[in-house]
């Protein structure tokens, strides 16, 4: 008897999220989004995930305007997106009414499924996005982020059979009409993956999906095992966008199932020539795909388990700083640092903090700068963790924070206050549009800066980033069309040894738009003062950021430790404190401007 499995397409959102950082621009997926409605897929995921964030930040593009445009082009095809619960599409915890209003909005400009999941699996972060799915009687498909330990496999005293069975029982009673097995890393072997989806199976009567990554090399064979459990439902994408970090390819997987008792039945041949018009399109963005090694997987990823994504996002913050060389050793303290803090999967956004967090104690030493998720996450203000977070941490972490400050012990987002109505008011010389005023509170410094360019009132800057062929021209181009060269402060001195001859070489970086080198470094003992100038002392900015707030006034007198500015870097908040008690002299820089490591951002004249 025929049980053809369901095919759920990536190829629109996360498989150029995997490969291309999410910057696939509308109009190179407009030429296949009405073939693409014809083929017969289960659903097609289209939005949610980093493409709100990328869509407003890098691309210019309303994201609420793609989906309409997605789902007018599409109306065959069930729309889907990925919901990071009470995160929404963002990096912090938003109060119930922006979820509420967000995920109206979603219903109503197209979404149909709503892949709903807490980077922790922690119910407290999903009940509110859960209710507000049901009550616009869409489908709530509520997501086990897969994760392992040391061991490589599934099983160990946390992330076992037993956790993942009890997990999809609670969804079950939040109302979910089906559950995703979300792999984001890849880790998910074949063998396990027989055994987790047919324990699921076996245990509901709900629709079971898998959702995995080509990272390691597993995951076509993981899918063929999964389809051999009985799951109901598996994520590919087209092969010009599928491997590597991204989904298994369709057309492989068409292949392999055809005249089998669980062949989709779709046509082949078609598939391929959607596929070969993509390829078309893909070309502009060729530069962009990660040819730093032969390989197209990863197979370390089975050892240090960090997902692709969060690879290239942890290599770009490193060249920020001009310090890649040290990459390996972020590496190494990944591991160390997500066990510190009760191993929590490394899915969006507890990637980003551990990431983040262990780039900073690499860079500054360890947990001498530690972002403010850090601090929220360890007072459970993002949920419960996996396990137990080290106690030396706790004290380090929560030391300066206020005796009557506790860990939470009830849902996170009771503590979180409205604040749809206070965006309404700080937007309305602006725009009173629903969807122009959730943008703004989900991003409200990257958000507000794309509403002002959308409305006239700003212009797009000129180094606004444009996937075009003239900017990724190839060194030798460059090196080419160079009419002259002067040295930089990037400029970097080696010895060359050939044979028995050594030659003196200096080099200095041409592609400085996405890398930048630091041809120094101060001894610790010399930090003091690097922060004194003839005005006071300053506050500068530890890396590469955005100026999100300050927290005080010029005049206003602080205390040492006391917050100043508020930065964004990496994706995470970072606040940074006065070096000692007196008066602010100066803010130096405008809210919602890019930073660049070393920048003044305040002085303080100290008291004598």
């Amino acid at each position: 008897m025929s049980q053809p499995v369901k095919i759920t397409d990536t190829t629109f959102r996360d498989a150029h999220q995997s490969l291309l950082a999410t910057r696939l621009r509308l109009e190179d997926m407009l030429p296949i989004a009405e073939e693409m409605d014809a083929v017969g897929f289960h659903s097609m995921e289209v939005w949610g995930g980093a493409t709100f964030d990328v869509c407003t930040r890098f691309l210019n593009e309303d994201p609420w305007e793609r989906l309409r445009t997605f789902k007018s082009l599409m109306p065959n095809t069930k729309l889907q997106m990925l919901l990071r619960g009470q995160s929404l599409v963002g990096y912090r915890a938003y109060p119930d009414d922006v979820v509420n209003s967000f995920v109206e909005r979603s219903s109503e400009n197209g979404i149909d499924i709503f892949r709903v999941f807490d980077a922790l699996n922690d119910e407290w972060n999903l009940t509110s996005a859960a209710k507000a799915v049901l009550k616009n009687k869409k489908h709530l498909q509520m997501t086990l982020c897969y994760s392992i330990t040391e061991s490589g496999k599934l099983g160990g005293s946390i992330y076992n059979l037993e956790y993942y069975i009890n997990k999809a029982r609670t969804f079950k009673e939040l109302g979910a009409h089906s559950i995703a097995v979300k792999d984001m890393a890849g880790l998910l072997s074949p063998y396990d993956a027989y055994d987790l989806i047919s324990a699921l199976k076996s245990e509901f009567d709900l629709p079971i999906q898998l959702h995995t990554h080509y990272t390691s090399g597993m995951a076509s064979m993981t899918l063929l095992k999964a389809i051999e459990a009985g799951v109901d439902t598996v994520d590919t994408c087209l092969s010009p966008l599928a491997l590597r970090t991204s989904q298994p390819a369709i057309e492989p997987l068409l292949s392999t199932l055809q005249s089998q008792k669980r062949d989709p039945q779709f046509n082949l041949e078609n598939i391929l020539l959607i596929s070969g018009k993509l390829e078309q399109r893909l070309s502009k963005y060729i530069a962009m795909l990660d040819s730093s090694k032969s390989s197209v997987i990863d197979a370390t990823v089975l050892s240090h388990q960090i997902p692709g994504g969060m690879f290239s996002n942890l290599l770009s913050q490193l060249r920020e700083t001009g310090s890649e060389d040290r990459l390996q050793e972020v590496m190494a303290e990944i591991p160390v640092t997500r066990k510190e803090l009760g191993y929590p999967p490394l899915v969006t956004p507890m990637s980003q903090m551990i990431g983040s967090q262990a780039v900073s104690n690499v860079l500054f030493d360890r947990n001498k700068m530690v972002t403010n998720p850090i601090h929220d996450y360890v007072l459970v203000k993002n949920g419960r963790p996996p396990a137990a977070i080290d106690e030396s941490i706790k004290s380090f972490v929560l030391k300066d924070l206020d005796e009557k400050v506790t860990e939470i012990k009830s849902r996170p987002a009771d503590q979180l206050k409205p604040e749809l109505g206070n965006a309404k008011e700080e937007l309305s010389d602006i725009t009173s549009n629903a969807d122009d005023i959730l943008t703004y509170v989900l991003y409200p410094t990257t958000g507000l800066g794309f509403l002002r360019r959308k409305y006239g009132l700003e212009t797009l800057p000129e180094d606004s980033p444009s996937p075009t062929t003239e900017d990724q021209r190839s060194a030798t181009e460059q090196i080419v069309n160079a009419t002259t060269a002067t040295r930089t402060e990037n400029l970097r001195a080696f010895n060359v040894y050939l044979n028995d001859e050594v030659f003196y070489v200096e080099v200095d970086p041409l592609n400085l738009k996405n890398a930048r080198v630091e041809t120094t470094k101060q001894p610790p003992d010399k930090l003091s003062e690097l922060n004194i100038n003839d005005d006071g002392l300053v506050i500068k900015a530890p890396i590469n950021g955005i100026v999100i707030k300050y927290l005080v006034s010029e005049g206003d007198q602080v205390s040492t430790g006391q917050d100043i500015v508020v930065l964004e870097a990496m994706k995470m908040e970072n606040t940074l404190p006065s070096p000692a008690s007196g008066i602010v002299k100066k803010l130096t820089q405008e809210v919602g401007v890019k930073v660049d490591k070393g920048t003044v951002l305040a002085i303080i004249e100290a008291n004598h």
